[in-house]
């Protein structure tokens, strides 16, 4: 009997802890505003009453671990996980090879890749000027059209004698391009017989009829004659050669005649057109009297002679940019690949823009400034840098020249390959005339080495950078991603030190990729080496010379 009461009372102290256990009061004494001492116990659960969670134990779990139910949900979530992981996988994959790949750089237009050998008139041409072009790896051949000409391409021997002059290029890298003078005909072309005998057909020439003496006291270009002549009746404007009269050049006559020439040419197989004279293209009814030059050029000049006058009615009219467009947009038209543009320094850049758009030019390949001629200049005038900053600045920054290798003078003491390594660098296109020093005195590896260079990425598309070191004259060729070309040039007869100031990302040590081809010759300068590392600080540049180097811009922190 005692045993069983102890087992009991042992019984129920042990189901006694158990509920304690699990029960968790927590006990509060709170004390009363008495000073007797009292105190009150209060006993509840911890956390607000709300009992702990203490979850499921094991030996409660395993009764689930077979179960249908739960093993099949576990598969799904499991089947579920890869199946995600993996679909993901390859939608990744899928994005990268789907993802529109990083276009190459377009290699330049081929009248832009140059440079373009320069020959005499259509007339001179001979099959050894395919190999003359290839000494200097030209993508163009230029030739000049006679004026009479221009309006009588379409005539079987003219048309035979440029088809001739095509068909000797095919199979060569040349392209034929054509100088063309456009702005006036002779007396007996059809387009003058026209205006004789239809009054209507009088506005594409500057026609004024009922005139007893000169419209105006303009003269001929250059020279100190009357710019009128009489023909029965009237005067017409012949501002150039005797017999030969000014065209309108926005009249809708000569736009229809002028344009079919173009197309014509195009369809022969040119792939170039530079127009001379159009800085005196017409435009205007105005006939107004030039003033004096406020800067004449002589002052021994009088009112008699061209030069005294500042031809600001006779030349660089408003809206030839405009006229010039709509030509440009016809050659377009007519093939992709051609072009059109000037055979002469446009002088005033900003005629030349469209109206509309400014900073656009309405022609390709303008030609501008007198850096090359100052270049070769045994002692330059004034900086390089500031000169060559200002060409560019004027042309627009975003103009690709013609450099004019004619303006590089014969007696230059410059090392012709130097010039031409320097320009050919610089944004454009060189124009080599064959008869000049830079054909004749430079060599076909230079030509090799430039063209080389200019089908880089750093210089069909990278940044121009100018630097100043004067008397040196410096600039970099850039494009992320490639390496760099920094190009110097020694316009003096003594070594020089390159301490340029510009932008800090250039190392202090650069790999000599070419120099000019007398750059050793001179006895007081330190001789370089292709592929050669050479610390910027320390590199004197050899006189009338240019070296190029490259190098890996250096990272701002």
């Amino acid at each position: 009997m005692v045993q069983d009461e102890n087992g009991a009372d042992e019984q129920m102290l042990n189901g006694a802890e158990d509920k304690l256990a699990e029960r968790r009061d927590e006990v509060k004494f709170i004390k009363n505003d008495h000073q007797n001492g009292d105190a009150k116990i209060d006993i509840g659960p911890v956390n607000g009453g709300k009992p702990a969670f203490t979850g499921m134990s094991k030996e409660e779990l395993m009764k689930y671990a077979n179960d249908p139910f739960w093993v099949r949900l576990r598969w799904i979530f499991f089947v579920g996980f890869w199946a995600i992981w993996v679909g993901m996988l390859v939608g990744a994959v899928l994005i990268i090879i789907g993802a529109p790949k990083c276009a190459a750089p377009q290699p330049l237009a081929w009248y832009k890749r140059g440079p373009h050998a320069k020959f005499a008139q259509i007339e001179a041409a001979k099959p050894q000027d395919v190999e003359t072009a290839k000494k200097i790896h030209a993508t163009g051949a230029i030739y000049e059209l006679p004026a009479e000409l221009t309006y009588n391409v379409k005539k079987p021997e003219v048309e035979e004698q440029i088809k001739r002059l095509v068909a000797q290029y095919v199979g060569s890298d040349t392209k034929v391009i054509l100088d063309v003078t456009p702005n006036y005909v002779p007396k007996d072309s059809q387009l003058v017989q026209d205006a004789i005998a239809d009054p209507e057909k009088r506005s594409a020439l500057v026609w004024v009829s009922g005139k007893t003496t000169a419209p105006t006291k303009w003269l001929k270009v250059g020279g100190n004659r009357s710019a009128w002549e009489k023909l029965d009746d009237s005067y017409l404007l012949s501002q150039f050669e005797e017999g030969h009269y000014d065209l309108k050049m926005n009249s809708t006559i000569i736009r229809n005649e002028f344009g079919g020439v173009l197309r014509h040419l195009v369809g022969l197989g040119v792939q170039g057109i530079r127009l001379k004279n159009t800085k005196f293209f017409v435009l205007s009814d105005k006939l107004e009297e030039e003033e004096p030059s406020p800067v004449p050029k002589d002052f021994n000049l009088g009112e008699g002679d061209y030069g005294f006058y500042d031809h600001k009615q006779t030349t660089f009219q408003s809206g030839l940019g405009d006229v010039l467009y709509d030509y440009l947009s016809i050659v377009k038209n007519a093939s992709d690949e051609a072009f059109l543009s000037v055979a002469e320094d446009v002088i005033q850049p900003q005629v030349y823009q469209l109206s509309d758009v400014p900073g656009v030019n309405g022609i390709d390949l303008p030609m501008y400034g007198d850096f090359v001629k100052v270049l070769s200049k045994s002692k330059p005038e004034k900086s390089l840098k500031s000169n060559l900053e200002n060409t560019l600045f004027q042309a627009g920054n975003d103009s690709w020249l013609q450099w004019n290798f004619a303006d590089v003078f014969v007696d230059t003491p410059q090392d012709p390959s130097a010039l031409a390594m320097f320009l050919s660098l610089l944004p454009g296109v060189p124009v080599v005339p064959v008869d000049a020093v830079e054909y004749t005195n430079v060599t076909e590896e230079t030509y090799r080495q430039i063209e080389m260079l200019r089908k880089s990425a750093s210089y069909m598309h990278g940044e121009l950078t100018l630097f100043n070191a004067d008397p040196l004259v410096a600039f970099s060729r850039i494009k992320s991603g490639n390496p760099g070309y920094f190009v110097i040039f020694n316009p003096t007869e003594v070594p020089q030190s390159s301490n340029f100031t510009g932008p800090a990302d250039l190392p202090d040590k650069m790999t000599i990729s070419y120099f000019s081809e007398h750059y050793n010759s001179h006895e007081d300068s330190v001789k370089v080496a292709h592929s050669a590392k050479v610390n910027l600080k320390e590199l004197k540049v050899a006189p009338h010379s240019t070296i190029i180097l490259t190098y890996v811009p250096v990272k701002a922190e």
